[in-house]
């Protein structure tokens, strides 16, 4: 096991330039990290150098700078597929975030696959990114979407998933860990039923990417998306990895330019792997960044950032469990460093907007995960998601900051 002496969080706070500014007059407790996280350093000079030095557009060129803007762009896919386990970069697509990798697939493999009668399993716990596509392309097919109900705590009913199952399930997608409450769901128990049942399984991993390590081998999914900017990386970049006998015998989602193979008017046949699902001029610079912040969160470790994440999530529950009339919505046993929580007689608009005052910035509203909250039974919440960076001090402020939220409103 490693040793948490070497996790240094002020060290880390270093390396992440936003932290030196303060809002209104205080030090910046940015707790917002499940919306989008802050960059570190490293990206932003890795980012900078490609627009300065080796800029020009990839796969096309033989000039020099094509060459290296090349070389720098799939570089990155191998640091994505190594950071992932797949087993070959031909199975990293990257697109611009993981909304676009999950209407990818929905479009692609569910148009190709999906007829009337036919099941789409979600989960009471998705955010709309994981909904709505599946409904547009349910709606076109005549296929049905189903969603797996949570407990009291928020978690994910295995054994009502396991009872919705049968011959009419062809696609499962549920996330990994709601970005809404943090619950983590049994994944891998998720996918080996669905494979059992026979139907393909899409895992939005796009809160769990900045939080554990990610083994595509291991974990045997179909299909997994992130998003770049959550990861510490660049807005614009998203991740799709798909199993390589599944992206085969996909139809193209998107035409253009650099996903073909040959182009007549009579007839177009298209690039194999990865590239089939890469119309047109890529995410660069942005492919590029994302490279530079997994490998900075590598280097940190996964064992170190989610001990330290645990740690900060326990002290941050039992400070605010300490405040009369607040309640934490959604409580599993085993989540993310992420709190959602109301006050009685509060509005989360109005916490959010007083809480800013004390530089602590947290997500207000339904987090795009309505049918959750409409689970829980509240309009909205307020939700604070913390990351490598955060220290207890950011709590502290949050903790402060709430309770002159109360005093306010007595």
């Amino acid at each position: 096991m490693n040793d948490m002496t070497t996790f240094d969080v002020e060290k880390i706070r270093r390396d992440f330039p936003i932290f030196a500014r303060e809002v209104h007059g205080k030090p910046l407790a940015f707790l917002d990290s499940g919306a989008s996280a802050q960059k570190p350093q490293v990206v932003i000079d890795t980012m900078r150098r490609a627009y300065l030095e080796t800029y020009a557009n990839v796969h096309r060129g033989v000039h020099y700078l094509s060459q290296v803007s090349t070389e720098l762009y799939e570089g990155a896919r191998e640091t994505i597929r190594a950071h992932m386990n797949a087993a070959s970069v031909e199975e990293i697509i990257f697109t611009k975030n993981a909304t676009e990798s999950i209407n990818l697939v929905a479009n692609s493999y569910g148009w190709a696959n999906l007829k009337p009668g036919d099941e789409i399993i979600l989960s009471t716990l998705e955010h709309h990114s994981n909904i709505v596509p599946w409904q547009l392309i349910a709606e076109k097919t005549g296929a049905v979407v189903k969603a797996v109900p949570i407990d009291a705590h928020g978690e994910f009913m295995l054994d009502k998933y396991l009872d919705m199952l049968g011959p009419k399930t062809k696609i499962v997608a549920v996330t990994h860990i709601s970005n809404a409450i943090g619950t983590i769901t049994p994944v891998k128990e998720i996918i080996d039923a669905a494979h059992d049942a026979g139907a393909v399984v899409l895992i939005d991993g796009s809160q769990a990417a900045p939080h554990m390590k990610l083994d595509m081998q291991a974990l045997d999914a179909d299909f997994y998306v992130f998003t770049g900017h959550k990861v510490f990386g660049p807005t614009g970049i998203g991740v799709l990895y798909g199993k390589a006998e599944m992206l085969e015998a996909l139809p193209p989602f998107l035409g253009g330019g650099d996903m073909i193979e040959r182009v007549t008017f009579a007839k177009t046949t298209y690039a194999k792997g990865h590239s089939k699902f890469e119309a047109g001029t890529p995410p660069i610079v942005q492919a590029i960044g994302l490279g530079a912040a997994i490998d900075y969160v590598n280097a940190i470790g996964f064992e170190k950032i989610g001990a330290h994440e645990q740690a900060l999530l326990a002290y941050a529950t039992e400070q605010l469990q300490s405040i009369n009339s607040l309640r934490i919505i959604g409580q599993a046993k085993h989540k993310a460093a992420i709190i959602s929580f109301t006050l009685d007689g509060v509005h989360p608009h109005d916490i959010g907007t007083i809480v800013d005052r004390g530089g602590v910035a947290i997500r207000v509203g339904h987090h795009c995960a309505q049918p959750l909250m409409d689970h829980f039974d509240v309009a909205a919440t307020a939700r604070a998601s913390m990351a490598l960076y955060n220290n207890r001090a950011d709590v502290d402020a949050l903790v402060a900051s709430v309770k002159s939220v109360q005093e306010i409103f007595g």
